[in-house]
């Protein structure tokens, strides 16, 4: 089903670049003001300078996209970035470690993939997108005639078969070994073999492909395939601008980690420990996590929920103003009969809908609407960053209450299914990690170029 293509990728020159660290960059869309700023310092070279459209979180004026063109001409008159001379399937490792020390290693290739749309059934989202963000990057993209990040996508392989035929075509030495700012060790190979390249989008000819991270960046790859239809009559199959830059990981990989996206509710008035307590009683069986620092109930909680999380939808509940967490398990049935008219049976099995659609709405009484609009849901991967904001907002703000939630991760198997049924999860559902860097790989759009 999906299209795998070799690409002849554009990047840094390491006779330019002594240090790539300073060059490359997270994904544009976690970048805030405080970390583009920083990033800006390392090296006049560094990627943010084309990928980011925002300076100071100000409206992008618009000679900033023809800024960024004139850029990207200049550093490749310069030699700053080169392309490579052959087609490449690249082969991409991130050597990292979780927060309980464990060490992994997440396999994953990069590779242009024809374009499809979703009701194809061939590239399948599981995320809503917005068009105030489309419309920044198509207008970005169009201008540079490039894509300077890829979008993250699974496929299934239960036997390992395209990763083993990549790592055993794969050359020693890698184009470059690259540390990012969370000390995961980023390693990427260039994989040229014509029979392996054709071996490996055979593989894929009866696969679809899931976007785990990156669904704005695809969408935007869908408009510039319209807007270049308009401008030129037709769009041919083998045109560059019928595909897109795509970093794929298997399902199966023991490397592919999601982590959960814990939320702190700022609920709009005063209330307390007690009185949530009554409220969840309804729905959820509580036990109260007791004795020790506020860091020590969170650490505790998370290892109950982790200890539960295959069998039984589980919460923690932390209220700064009087110290006390809970572990709140949902009661069996409960989605079914509070909601299940309003929900397919995908939907209510998942965390972040339970926790969206009955406890901040049905329970909590705030709408997602209102949500949204002021502001009052915010997300942390982190507990520890989630911990501090909220007990920094309840020592705030008297009129208003901080409520944290720690969630557990959404798995790999609930975000297939949810595609497969072409159904959208709520806000900040997944949070895979760690991100693939912006800038060790750039697909330069050549008009009048045929993808082979």
């Amino acid at each position: 089903m999906a299209k795998i293509v070799p690409f002849r990728g554009l990047r840094y020159n390491p006779e330019k670049i002594d240090r790539m660290e300073d060059v490359v960059t997270p994904p544009y869309d976690i970048i805030d003001e405080k970390a583009q700023a920083v990033l800006l310092s390392k090296n006049p070279f560094n990627m943010i300078q084309l990928d980011l459209t925002k300076q100071a979180g100000v409206t992008p004026a618009a000679d900033r996209y023809e800024g960024a063109r004139q850029l990207f001409v200049r550093w490749q008159e310069e030699q700053i970035l080169i392309r490579d001379s052959a087609p490449a399937i690249y082969l991409y490792h991130i050597r990292y470690n979780l927060p309980n020390g464990r060490t992994f290693i997440r396999k994953g290739l990069v590779s242009l993939v024809g374009l499809a749309e979703f009701d194809e059934g061939i590239v399948k989202p599981h995320e809503k997108t917005f068009r105030s963000v489309t419309d920044d990057r198509l207008r970005l993209i169009d201008t540079c005639q490039a894509q300077f990040s890829q979008v993250f996508s699974l496929y299934s392989d239960n036997q390992g078969e395209v990763m083993a035929a990549l790592e055993e075509a794969c050359p020693p030495e890698p184009l470059y070994q690259v540390e990012d700012q969370d000390g995961c060790l980023h390693t990427l190979w260039a994989v040229t073999d014509p029979e392996t390249l054709a071996g490996v989008a055979a593989a894929f000819r009866d696969k679809p492909l899931y976007i785990a991270d990156g669904h704005h960046r695809y969408t935007t790859a869908l408009q510039l395939r319209e807007l270049m239809a308009k401008r030129q009559g037709r769009v041919a199959e083998n045109s560059p601008y019928n595909h897109i830059m795509m970093y794929l990981c298997p399902m199966e990989d023991p490397g592919l980690s999601v982590l959960p996206t814990h939320r702190l509710v700022y609920y709009p008035q005063q209330t307390s420990a007690d009185e949530l307590a009554a409220r969840m009683g309804e729905y959820f069986v509580l036990e109260e996590i007791g004795g020790g620092s506020r860091e020590t109930l969170i650490e505790q909680a998370l290892d109950r929920m982790d200890e539960r999380r295959e069998h039984q939808t589980v919460f923690g509940m932390y209220e700064p103003k009087a110290d006390r967490c809970f572990l709140m398990t949902l009661k069996p049935g409960v989605m079914e009969r509070a909601i299940g008219h309003e929900l397919p049976a995908a939907l209510q099995e998942l965390d972040v809908v339970v926790l969206s659609d009955l406890i901040v709405e049905r329970l909590l009484g705030i709408s997602h609407e209102r949500c949204d609009q002021e502001g009052l849901i915010a997300y942390y991967s982190d507990p520890d960053d989630a911990l501090d904001n909220a007990v920094k907002f309840a020592a705030q703000n008297g009129d208003r209450s901080a409520i944290l939630f720690l969630m557990n991760h959404t798995p790999v198997a609930q975000v297939k299914k949810i595609a497969d049924e072409n159904l959208i999860m709520p806000h900040k559902s997944t949070y895979f990690y760690p991100k693939i860097l912006t800038g060790l790989l750039i697909n330069k759009i050549v008009a009048d170029e045929a993808v082979q």
